[in-house]
């Protein structure tokens, strides 16, 4: 885990994520990790931000990403970096973000740092109340994609990147290498999963 100041930052490696998904041309792997932390920390920083602003105030996922994407783009870090892998690595940094936030309020039972509403794009509209109005929410759809990873980690890595990193369906097909049409099938038969699990028992 790479340590930024006294706070531990995690890598996308030490997360599970599979690294052929978040492949760069010319990267290696410390490289793709120092990515992952200046994003986390980036999408915290902004998150905060708007909790601070308005403690009331829901997050959207997809629209912090862009604000990350529009900070950093430009800096020597990132030069090399498309957007589409940008998105890639945000969503999986948004992901963990929001778990933890999740987490340590579930245990807390009182607020933390981050707002507790999410509103996510509508691509996730037929799992989760929009927004995400507890906690649990967002717990059982992390809990979901890992089972998901488990046995088509293909379907995981394309249901996070669009719900976390707001990507299209035309990224989607860049970052995955398939068809566009590859995806809208997957994408229907992840929903269908996704939506029995995700059900409260």
């Amino acid at each position: 885990m790479r340590k930024r100041g006294a706070k531990a930052v995690p890598t996308p490696l030490e997360l599970g994520l599979p690294e052929g998904s978040l492949a760069i041309a010319g990267l290696d792997r410390d490289q793709l990790n120092y990515l992952f932390s200046v994003t986390y920390e980036e999408l915290r920083r902004l998150a905060a931000a708007v909790r601070q602003g308005d403690p009331s105030a829901t997050l959207n996922p997809t629209a912090l990403v862009h604000e990350a994407w529009v900070k950093l783009a430009s800096s020597p870090a990132f030069v090399a970096t498309s957007r589409i892998h940008f998105k890639r690595v945000a969503a999986r940094a948004m992901r963990q973000l929001l778990v933890e936030a999740a987490r340590r309020r579930s245990a807390a039972k009182r607020g933390g740092d981050l707002a507790a509403l999410v509103a996510f794009d509508e691509a996730a509209d037929q799992f989760l109340a929009q927004p995400a109005s507890s906690n649990d929410d967002v717990l059982r759809l992390d809990a979901a994609l890992d089972e998901l990873a488990r046995f088509n980690p293909r379907h995981a890595v394309m249901v996070e990147s669009r719900f976390f990193g707001g990507l299209e369906v035309a990224e989607t097909a860049e970052l995955l290498q398939v068809s566009e049409a590859t995806v809208l099938r997957d994408w229907r038969a992840a929903r269908a999963w996704l939506a029995h699990e995700i059900r409260p028992k």
